[in-house]
């Protein structure tokens, strides 16, 4: 078939148009059906628009419109078969409707698996992060167990020597065994580095360790109590009750306040001191989760590592 050139007025029957447009059919579409098979019947009409439904300019209206008041050659009657025709052409347009919402549901299916794989794919990707850092963690502090069994060693073959040298006893066999240097000389070899905050959280566990050493669950609680101060701060910045504690509670009295070092270390990791000193307040804009990490590691340590802080009070000794 030709294609179909526009021309600049389309003449219609006005009665047949009529009868086109109580069918369901737009004026621009029934229009041109009447106009290319030359305003014969109704029949002949719908059948051109079945055949040209998917026209580009199908749903563009003519400039100019004449009605011609000429009767059909064939009856003006609506048959049954232009029924049938009209069904026909809602059929068709329904069922390509449905196909384009079946495409459209299969695409928002596709999206839905792939937003899942990509949030399964995040999800392993964090708990990979976290096992790696839990193992270098556990690497860190048998490495320093072994530093503090290392060191408490060498600390007791010195005073063995020492002792010896004191009570005039032979010595082993300095041939087969170099000698080991004095603790003066140990203390002079020790490299000299800046104190850090980290080094200042340490510094304040361990003397609190120390200063309740006889009193191992008081330790442990105050250790796991600070923990969660710290643990609930790092994991909800935003949420202002992790960020303030009431002084006088008797709970945080009893585990933390009225221990030495309790509320040092709280005011280390970013707590002050607020409204007359009745509350220890952790301003958000202050919050540093790497440092609060560093904590919570540190106070991890302190609670499963029997060696902690004995490696510094010995450089001290």
């Amino acid at each position: 078939m030709q294609p179909q050139q526009e021309v600049p007025v389309m003449e219609v029957n006005m009665n047949l148009l009529g009868k086109l447009e109580s069918l369901g059919f737009p004026r621009a579409r029934a229009v041109r059906g009447l106009h290319y098979t030359g305003n014969t019947t109704v029949e002949d009409a719908v059948n051109w628009l079945i055949d040209h439904e998917n026209d580009a300019d199908i749903d563009q209206m003519p400039l100019v419109v004449i009605n011609l008041d000429v009767e059909s050659p064939q009856p003006n009657d609506i048959t049954e078969a232009i029924k049938l025709k009209e069904q026909e052409l809602r059929d068709r347009v329904c069922m390509k409707n449905r196909d384009d919402e079946k495409k459209l549901e299969r695409e928002r299916e596709k999206e839905r698996i792939r937003a899942g794989k990509a949030l399964l794919e995040a999800k392993r990707i964090a708990e990979e992060n976290e096992r790696k850092r839990l193992l270098a963690l556990r690497k860190a502090e048998k490495e320093e167990e072994k530093r503090a069994r290392e060191k408490v060693l060498k600390k007791l073959d010195l005073d063995k020597l020492e002792r010896k040298q004191a009570l005039g006893l032979p010595l082993e066999n300095r041939a087969a065994k170099p000698p080991l240097p004095s603790i003066q000389e140990e203390k002079s070899s020790l490299p000299v580095k800046s104190i850090t905050k980290a080094d200042h959280m340490r510094e304040c566990l361990r003397s609190l360790k120390l200063a309740y050493k006889d009193d191992n669950a008081k330790v442990k609680k105050a250790f796991q109590t600070l923990l969660i101060y710290v643990g609930n701060v790092a994991r909800s910045p935003d949420e202002e009750k992790f960020r303030k504690i009431r002084l006088s509670n008797p709970k945080f009295q009893e585990r933390v306040g009225s221990l030495k070092g309790g509320i040092k270390f709280l005011e280390l990791c970013g707590f002050e001191r607020s409204e007359g000193d009745e509350f220890l307040v952790f301003p958000r804009d202050k919050v540093d989760v790497q440092s609060l990490n560093t904590a919570g590691s540190m106070l991890k340590s302190a609670l499963t590592n029997p060696y902690f802080g004995l490696l510094e009070k010995m450089k001290e000794d």
